[in-house]
């Protein structure tokens, strides 16, 4: 039902078409634009972290906007009244993010693709790279936007995951080489996902000799697993026991003082 409700949804079907038209116009500007000495052109660089990105957006700041909403307007109150409910609901939550996700990537992908020469896509290794690493990225985000839903309690709230997001962008390296920042930044940034996410992307769909502008002049492939594995082992055992707390705390006396909360904020 819930997948149901996103792909007919005004709101959301423009939430998902506005940024796929942004994609475009981007990639349409970016295809002009070409590096002295550089293997491929600017667009063709930017396509992996791009995709990386708008996983990341959709994935954890789509399932945690929408659990926020869902506790200020009583969904997930209401899913409680049924056996199994919640369950369901988080469940169906999360499914339609993932398709909606995966469909959006597909395109991005594909006009990528349509637009460049420069992408190294033509060969099965590179398709199964690409799978896998997509797969291993969305659970991983998937799973953390989940943990990250559950603990934030208020649609106002979502600005506090704003500004963390967009600093981890700023320093994963996924539209610039990490060897351009300093050591101490290019620490951090190996220990979050989306670096090892955008640097799995590039190895799929970047020529080999790309790499020799990464860290250790390599894909590091077997890093790439590691880390995405690992988040999103951690990321989903802590998942299901932050959603069932978030579940059990909710009644009609935290949503009303949520509702008042809100209205004070803005002036009603």
């Amino acid at each position: 039902m819930s997948t149901k409700i996103q792909l007919t949804s005004l709101a959301d079907v423009l939430g998902t078409v506005i940024p796929l038209l942004l994609f475009v116009v981007i990639l349409l500007f970016l295809n002009r634009l070409d590096l002295d000495g550089a293997v491929v052109s600017l667009g063709s660089m930017s396509i992996p972290g791009l995709l990386a990105m708008s996983v990341m957006f959709s994935a954890v700041m789509g399932i945690a906007g929408v659990l926020s909403i869902d506790r200020t307007n009583g969904t997930l109150l209401r899913s409680k009244s049924i056996p199994g409910g919640t369950t369901g609901y988080l469940v169906g939550e999360i499914t339609a993010i993932a398709l909606i996700t995966v469909i959006s990537t597909l395109v991005r992908l594909a006009t990528g693709l349509s637009l460049f020469d420069g992408l190294v896509f033509s060969t099965p290794g590179r398709w199964v790279l690409f799978t896998i690493v997509m797969f291993l990225g969305l659970v991983a985000m998937l799973a953390i936007g989940a943990v990250v839903g559950a603990l934030v309690n208020s649609p106002k709230n979502m600005g506090l995951v704003m500004l963390p997001v967009m600093a981890l962008i700023s320093v994963s390296g996924i539209f610039y080489p990490l060897i351009a920042l300093p050591v101490w930044l290019q620490t951090i940034a190996q220990a979050f996902p989306l670096y090892w996410f955008g640097l799995g992307l590039r190895a799929s769909l970047l020529p080999d000799s790309m790499a020799s502008v990464e860290v250790a002049e390599s894909w590091r492939l077997e890093g790439v697993f590691i880390g995405l594995v690992t988040w999103a082992i951690v990321a989903m055992v802590l998942a299901p026991k932050l959603l069932s707390r978030m579940a059990r705390r909710e009644s009609g006396s935290t949503l009303a003082a949520r509702r008042r909360d809100i209205q004070q904020d803005w002036g009603v």
